[in-house]
């Protein structure tokens, strides 16, 4: 009895796995010809599986679209390609060097035809103080690399309340990309109203680290914006004040309203591919651009623990992640189904 009851427990367990609709077909048979992708998505991390468990960049978005489908290993790269009925998606590592290459050796593969397809680079932000709050989500009409140019000491420089980033025009051609303007418009007309949702905790939170202020406590909003692309994770009122120069001096679409660390380079792969004029950015902020009251950085990020923003009460985003996460798909369904259905 004993021995068929394990027996049994063994096929449940394996009927699990075969019938799973979160797994994936890892590499699949070459395709006869290459397939036709209508969306490609771009997420950049995810905080544990793809499917199931807390979800990050990618979760929402390979749960709705993606279970169940084949995944590609993609030549000259360090990611696979998941496919399932004309939606790819692929997630691109963090930092500019590894979503420029994994971006640029996703639209060269030869398997998958990307002539139609709409790219949506998505995942989280940090965001400027004082005109956003956590869990607003931004359709990006402007990306910035915020390390080319020239970075100062703040110590060094004679004025101690001044910007520490100067302008330099020889890498104007490289620091910034412009999105195809139609384009943005068009999505932002589509998604502006769109319900976004925050936590009781997070507002109370805002509330207190900015003093009350009637922007700190709002809803959060579906808006346009400049993002600013960094290598490197900063923050405080230095950098915030760099990334407002920098899309003044850019003269950039829309306000500054958020940073991240890889959406320079996905474009920038994207131009190179003659794509530009379909790429779409989506970011949902889960921090602000400043320390909050009473942290410095040796207090946040000395510790043994590794950083992260996930966690029910966080000193850095309280408990927006998840929510935030989820805003984020909220808008980018509506724009991934009006593309499947042919209405975009």
């Amino acid at each position: 009895m004993k021995k068929n009851r394990a027996s049994l427990v063994i096929l449940a367990v394996l009927a699990f796995f075969v019938s799973c609709p979160c797994s994936a077909a890892e590499q699949p048979e070459e395709p006869s010809s290459p397939l036709p992708v209508k969306v490609l998505l771009l997420p950049k991390f995810e905080v544990g599986e793809l499917c199931g468990d807390d979800p990050g960049e990618a979760q929402y978005y390979f749960e709705h679209y993606l279970a169940g489908g084949e995944a590609y290993d993609v030549p000259n790269s360090s990611c696979a390609l998941y496919y399932k009925d004309g939606v790819a998606l692929c997630l691109l590592g963090m930092g500019k060097v590894s979503a420029a290459l994994n971006t640029a050796a996703v639209l060269s593969d030869s398997r998958f035809d990307f002539s139609q397809a709409y790219i949506i680079s998505t995942g989280c932000c940090g965001s400027a103080y004082g005109s956003t709050v956590m869990g607003d989500v931004f359709i990006i009409s402007t990306v910035v690399d915020y390390d080319l140019g020239h970075h100062m000491d703040a110590r060094e420089i004679e004025d101690p309340d001044g910007t520490t980033w100067f302008h330099d025009v020889n890498y104007d051609s490289y620091a910034v990309v412009r999105l195809d303007p139609e384009l943005t418009d068009r999505v932002y007309a589509l998604v502006k109203e769109t319900p976004l949702h925050t936590t009781e905790v997070t507002r109370a939170y805002m509330l207190a680290v900015f003093n009350g202020e009637d922007w700190a406590g709002r809803d959060p909003q579906v808006l346009r914006g400049t993002s600013v692309t960094a290598d490197n994770y900063w923050k405080g009122i230095y950098g915030h004040e760099n990334a407002l120069l920098m899309a003044e001096t850019y003269q950039c679409t829309d306000p500054y309203t958020a940073t991240e660390m890889e959406d320079v380079a996905v474009a920038r792969a994207v131009r190179q591919m003659g794509l530009l004029d379909r790429l779409i950015i989506i970011r949902d902020s889960v921090n602000m651009d400043v320390y909050m009251p009473g942290v410095t950085p040796e207090s946040f990020w000395s510790g043994d623990e590794p950083h992260t923003l996930r966690g029910d009460d966080n000193v850095e985003s309280a408990d927006i992640f998840f929510t935030a996460m989820k805003n984020n798909f909220d808008v980018g369904r509506i724009i991934t189904d009006r593309i499947l259905e042919g209405r975009f």
